[in-house]
């Protein structure tokens, strides 16, 4: 009964942050934080979905085979993204980037 609860609980958690990491897409400015909420988000998600199933299997081959995936795609998702960034800026796409208040005020004085 515990076990199924945690399970229930980790699930929930992954839907929180694909939810999260869904709004981020669309709601930040440019392509490399996009990508970030992409990334982080997928991840963290991904980690509590298998984590959560793995609970629910127990100790099968089942399990096996999800934490294979999970290993994957903890490598996989950053190394993505990182790659997608590189090609970003190879494309000259430039990130939007404000001017800090406090540096600025440093150098006015």
């Amino acid at each position: 009964m515990l076990i199924d609860i945690f399970s229930w609980i980790l699930i929930l958690i992954g839907c929180i942050f694909s939810i999260i990491s869904a709004i981020g897409i669309l709601r930040l400015p440019d392509v490399y934080t996009r990508m970030h909420a992409a990334g982080l988000g997928d991840t963290l998600a991904l980690g509590a979905f298998g984590f959560g199933m793995m609970l629910q299997a127990g100790w099968t081959i089942v399990s096996v085979k999800l934490l294979l995936i999970l290993l994957f795609m903890f490598f996989a998702s950053p190394t993505t993204t990182h790659a997608l960034a590189k090609a970003a800026m190879a494309g000259k796409i430039k990130p939007m980037v404000t001017q800090d208040r406090r540096n600025s005020r440093k150098e006015e004085v």
